[in-house]
């Protein structure tokens, strides 16, 4: 998983009923653009995330559904 910043980290619920959380990169720790990304969800709150197989990244310019 590469990821720059300002792209959209996604992450979709793996139990029945869990919503799909989206947040914005603020911050990538590595050069080559791995994880872990600081990001910075719709409700303020900023964490360091790895994700996991059930995350992915939306480039900044693709559209949000």
């Amino acid at each position: 998983m590469i990821a720059h910043v300002g792209d959209r980290l996604v992450l979709k619920g793996v139990h029945v009923g869990d919503l799909r959380r989206i947040g914005v990169i603020t911050a990538v720790h590595h050069s080559d653009g791995t994880p872990p990304y600081q990001v910075r969800w719709p409700d303020g709150h900023v964490a360091l995330i790895f994700p996991g197989p059930e995350a992915h990244v939306e480039p900044a310019t693709h559209p949000q559904e």
